[in-house]
């Protein structure tokens, strides 16, 4: 026979309105009988009725996830299972669900998040994107819907709870660091120019060049999808000019071991003939060929702080707007190595 709240309130000596309280995590509960309560939930078996909890909150217990296009494509970047780990992790404590996109194109997605928001599927969205004059986004705050962001709004910063790393200062410190190896031709391989955070990071690269008096050359960028295709595509044509770099500032894992393996076809070695800075710090860059300098950006953190914030925003609706920065730090591998070594070695 199935246990029923009276059961535990019975087993837990306690009020069937304290179990009720202990379900939904109310603070006025302590700790102490929230644990007793929770002892005789696992003695019994007994598994709480969200659906009806959800008629009687008329709340859906569950967010939505976005992605930056086709979920197909996106969980070919090991980027989004990871930062999904991290939302994960709260969407679990607070006994939520999470509900997810699936859509091909960009109207898809409109209108699968539409839905979502109509059909009272979700409380609240986590984009994991940030992109210029996003529909979506646009959408949600035209609506007043609870929703957070992996990233960093392009405008309207504070009235938008975001996420993120400095993208600006990293891609800055890259470049800074290519340059104290005596590097002067530094190439720049990003994601999309729509995305707000190729857009930071080409202004950090560009920043450090300029202060460094170094020429910010047009042929040097390159934009390609994050995934090892569009690596091998950016590597491919800057390779292919007269004067190719001799460094690389990329701006994923994924798409630098593209990079990793074209240069392998092409017979140029990594760091002899060209050195390369990432970003990321997936676990396969200290086991890549060689082992892949790259920027730490605590990709399962942004998950959690993002997940974290959306959460307070879904419980206290006039919660003001938050911005998480988290940090990020460079780890140094095998793919650098100072020009004048270079030189030297060719020699």
């Amino acid at each position: 026979m199935t246990a029923t709240i009276k059961d535990v309130a019975k087993l837990a000596s306690v009020a069937p309105s304290t179990v009720s309280r202990v379900i939904a995590n109310n603070p006025r509960i302590s700790e102490k009988t929230k644990r007793r309560v929770r002892e005789a939930m696992d003695h019994l078996g007994y598994h709480p009725n969200f659906n009806a909890r959800s008629l009687a909150n008329r709340a859906s217990q569950a967010i939505g996830l976005v992605m930056p296009g086709s979920a197909d494509k996106a969980f070919q970047n090991p980027f989004f299972p990871e930062v999904i780990r991290g939302i994960s992790t709260i969407v679990h404590e607070k006994e939520y669900a999470l509900y997810m996109s699936t859509g091909q194109t960009e109207e898809e997605i409109y209108d699968g998040v539409v839905r979502m928001v109509q059909g009272g599927r979700v409380d609240g969205i986590l984009l994991l994107y940030s992109s210029v004059d996003d529909h979506v986004m646009n959408y949600l705050i035209d609506k007043k819907f609870p929703f957070a962001l992996v990233g960093k709004p392009l405008k309207n910063e504070q009235s938008i709870t975001h996420i993120d790393n400095d993208n600006f200062q990293a891609a800055r410190d890259v470049a800074d660091y290519l340059i104290s190896l005596g590097h002067e031709k530094i190439g720049f391989v990003g994601g999309s120019s729509r995305l707000v955070v190729t857009i930071d990071r080409l202004l950090g690269y560009e920043k450090s060049l300029r202060s460094h008096r170094l020429s910010y050359r047009e042929e040097f960028i390159i934009h390609e999808e994050f995934l090892e295709k569009g690596g091998q595509e950016a590597i491919r044509k800057l390779m292919a000019l007269d004067e190719p770099p001799t460094a690389l500032l990329v701006m994923d894992d994924l798409m630098a071991f593209g990079v990793l393996r074209t240069l392998n076809e092409m017979q140029l070695s990594v760091p002899d003939d060209i050195s390369i800075v990432s970003f990321n710090n997936l676990m396969l860059a200290a086991f890549s060929t060689p082992g892949l300098t790259s920027v730490d950006i605590n990709i399962f953190q942004l998950g959690y702080e993002a997940a974290a914030c959306l959460m307070d925003l879904i419980s206290k609706p006039d919660q003001t707007p938050m911005r998480v920065a988290v940090p990020y730090r460079l780890i140094e591998r095998q793919s650098c190595k100072a020009k004048t070594a270079q030189k030297e070695e060719s020699v």
